[in-house]
């Protein structure tokens, strides 16, 4: 079954007040009523308003359903009630109530798995069940999200610790997800477990920046090599390039390396930025040199 977001069914955050949620009720219930609103769709959004006041107005429930949400799960993943839910609520479970007008009963098999329902055991109860989906950070550095490679996770969770062996695609971009299917949560009376969402992150390289799939790199360059043009070695994941620096290029001058960014399906760049370092004037020779060079660029004002 889906896990329900009620909070973002009602449009209310998590901290809102009963005000608040019994206000947001009564706009949504008032626009979706089945007497009024003829709309394809309108009865079922209605009972989804429904059942999300039944448990965010009652304290209990709202408690219950707030500790569980705190597991990470969002509207949508596969869920099943952690082991001995039913034995955690109050004895006798809760009780359906009408909310003024309308039927407001057929709530969903999510509702019925926490808080019972009218003649409706929860449905771990019924068959067999898959088991719910895991979600858990990874971070990687970049050059391990550049090239991909094998990553070893710790887990703890219901079923105790374990260590992960997991293949990191080459080019893998933060925030993406890895599922590893049948490494959730085991399932009821047999079903299948469920999966392992790695939501990943990448950590800040010393060197390289990440953009989308766009790669930054800083590169310091002599006086000369920008005024003449030059080629100069450049640092990428890939390896060291050639790169042509052109004639009477500045200080902070981006330059594209073309596809020497993120791998995929539509590769990302390298954009090189140009960083001018001024040798120091530490010998007699490098003060005459620079003193013809003023010589040379007599008139020349840089801050014009």
């Amino acid at each position: 079954m889906e896990f329900q977001d009620y909070y973002q069914t009602l449009g209310v955050q998590q901290g809102a007040g009963d005000d608040e949620i019994k206000a947001a009720y009564r706009k949504l219930a008032r626009k979706y009523h089945p007497d009024k609103n003829k709309e394809a769709g309108a009865e079922e959004k209605f009972k989804a308003v429904s059942e999300a006041y039944e448990v965010l107005h009652d304290k209990q429930k709202r408690a219950a359903y707030d500790n569980l949400r705190a597991g990470g799960y969002r509207a949508g993943d596969n869920f099943r009630p952690p082991p001995g839910w039913q034995q955690q609520q109050a004895p006798g479970g809760f009780e359906f109530r009408d909310f003024g007008g309308g039927d407001a009963g057929g709530f969903s098999d999510f509702f019925e798995s926490l808080f019972g329902g009218r003649g409706a055991g929860p449905r771990a109860q019924r068959g067999p069940m898959r088991g719910s989906d895991v979600r858990a950070g990874v971070e990687i550095d970049l050059r391990t999200a550049y090239s991909g490679g094998k990553q070893r996770l710790g887990l703890r969770g219901a079923t105790g610790e374990r260590t992960l062996e997991v293949n990191i695609p080459a080019g893998i971009l933060p925030g993406k997800v890895i599922r590893l299917g049948g490494q959730g949560e085991p399932g009821y009376n047999g079903g299948p477990s469920g999966d392992l969402l790695l939501e990943v992150q990448v950590r800040d390289d010393s060197q390289f920046k990440l953009h989308g799939r766009d790669i930054e790199v800083e590169v310091p360059v002599s006086p000369w090599e920008a005024a003449l043009g030059a080629k100069v070695p450049v640092p990428t994941l890939g390896g060291t390039v050639e790169l042509r620096i052109p004639a009477g290029s500045r200080s902070g001058r981006k330059l594209r390396l073309k596809g020497r960014g993120m791998p995929g399906r539509a590769p990302g760049d390298q954009i090189v930025t140009l960083a001018i370092q001024i040798p120091p004037a530490g010998s007699d020779k490098a003060k005459a040199a620079y003193q013809a060079f003023e010589k040379a660029f007599a008139g020349f004002d840089p801050r014009q």
